[in-house]
């Protein structure tokens, strides 16, 4: 799985298929002539899983359903977790998923016996260890998704990793260079972004169906979990967690429930706020259909920081603004969340609802409503039943997962991959860069050079600093 295009070592897929047809005289059918669900023994993708919470149980769980695919290692620092108070709903950590991928493997077997499922705390050490891994799930907090991901990119891995793709700028930028580099295929966890109907949304978009689009707005009822908030008293460390780690490249502080299993997003060493959870999935589709690059200015409004600007704010709003694109015009971008809402349009009938995320395209003709994913109507009803659609042009594909699954197996590049997902990403984490600058002001944005060129304090956040021990090195 490591040669690149230039690169002329064989990989031990092609060693095997090569040895078949030399040794049988036989020719190699296809993958995709027989058909979804066939898989020789060398056609295996050997999955391991960097983050076993929540998130990292089903996505593991999802990959599970591929007969194509072999999970053989989970790594997670803690042993357990419970999230029965949050939407998961499950038990949870590396021991939990571990048992959950023996069960799987054990029920296809006539013994109904199955231990081949390895389990590490310390990602790296996976990586060090379990050479024969193709691709990895990195569905950790969001301040070790880049290193996690770049360290698996370094030694030819295929990386599926959660949204959103990195922590800073910086690292954005650092993951699509790395990518390209060791040429492996790569996928962001953003689902919605492989579906019908975000697809028929950017084709209507593009085909001037609302016009020239000038103004878009996009909200979220997140945050759902404590910010705006000082930092809590001392806990013990819970039996099974290795908080060392868990901490990972942020300063070292004390344990409280308050950051983990869950909460961990409301906090800037850790996570990324409303913006960052949100943004990759909703932000999408307006960014997609607008071919949206880098914006040129950005300002943020929000409610009271604590002292010390370590949780991020109860609600806010930031505005960006990007430059016009050969024909298409400037566009200003407003995101809410923490419930608030930009005015609804009039033209929405009464007695209809907006959603309670989602996003307006404002264009010079119409209007176009989409919830969360990308669902979406022209608005009014009327206007768009008048609209004649677009021969569908996008290409389509049949899932996230698969999507992921078999570009990794040697089909096409996933539609999310680094060059997509990186971009967007660097967006929302400009928008983050805004609220934790402390200032309503303006700032202007060298988006190529990642520099904020009127207030070189704010460029602070662009790229943190790692605790010893830790380090992003491409």
């Amino acid at each position: 799985m490591k040669n690149g295009s230039g690169d002329k070592q064989i990989s031990r897929r092609d060693f095997v298929k090569a040895g078949a047809v030399v040794a049988t005289g036989i020719s190699i059918v296809p993958r995709h002539v027989l058909g979804r669900g066939f898989q020789a023994p060398s056609d295996k993708l050997n999955v391991a899983t960097i983050g076993a919470g929540g998130q990292g149980r089903v996505d593991t769980r999802g990959f599970l359903e591929f007969p194509e695919v072999q999970v053989v290692a989970v790594c997670d620092v803690r042993r357990e977790a419970d999230y029965s108070k949050f939407y998961f709903r499950v038990p949870s950590g590396r021991d939990v998923v571990k048992a959950m991928v023996e069960k799987h493997y054990a029920e296809k077997t006539a013994s109904g016996q199955y231990k081949g499922c390895n389990a590490y705390v310390d990602f790296r050490e996976l990586l060090e260890k379990e050479t024969g891994v193709d691709a990895v799930i990195v569905a950790t907090t969001d301040n070790l998704h880049a290193l996690a991901s770049l360290e698996a990119i370094k030694r030819g891995k295929h990386v599926y990793c959660e949204k959103p793709l990195t922590h800073d700028i910086y690292e954005a930028r650092i993951l699509q260079q790395a990518a390209r580099k060791h040429n492996v295929k790569t996928q962001m966890g953003n689902h919605a972004h492989s579906t019908e109907y975000i697809r028929l949304l950017v084709e209507w978009v593009q085909d001037g169906a609302i016009g020239d689009v000038t103004e878009v707005h996009s909200w979220t009822n997140r945050p759902t979990w404590p910010q705006g908030v000082e930092r809590p008293t001392e806990q013990p460390v819970p039996d099974g967690l290795d908080w060392d780690r868990w901490i990972g490249p942020a300063p070292l502080r004390p344990y409280n429930e308050i950051y983990a299993p869950f909460n961990w997003r409301g906090w800037w060493d850790f996570g990324t706020g409303a913006l960052g959870d949100m943004g990759c999935h909703i932000m999408d589709m307006p960014v997609w259909a607008l071919e949206l690059t880098h914006p040129t200015a950005v300002q943020a409004s929000f409610s009271p920081f604590p002292r010390g600007n370590e949780s991020g704010p109860v609600a806010s709003i930031v505005t960006f603004e990007f430059p016009a694109r050969g024909s298409k015009p400037p566009v200003t971008y407003t995101w809410y969340d923490g419930g608030l809402m930009p005015s609804r349009p009039k033209e929405l009938e009464a007695g209809k609802r907006m959603p309670g995320t989602g996003s307006l395209l404002i264009g010079t003709k119409g209007v176009i409503m989409a919830d969360e994913g990308g669902t979406g109507r022209i608005i009014p009803e009327t206007a768009m039943q008048a609209y004649k659609r677009p021969p569908k042009r996008l290409k389509r594909v049949k899932g996230h997962y698969e999507d992921f699954v078999f570009g990794a197996l040697g089909g096409d590049m996933p539609s999310s991959n680094f060059d997509v997902a990186g971009p967007l990403t660097e967006i929302v984490l400009l928008g983050n860069l805004a609220i934790r600058s402390g200032r309503n002001v303006r700032l202007e944005w060298d988006g190529p050079n990642m520099t904020v060129t009127n207030v070189p304090e704010a460029n602070q956040y662009v790229k943190r600093t790692y605790r010893e021990g830790w380090k992003l090195e491409s």
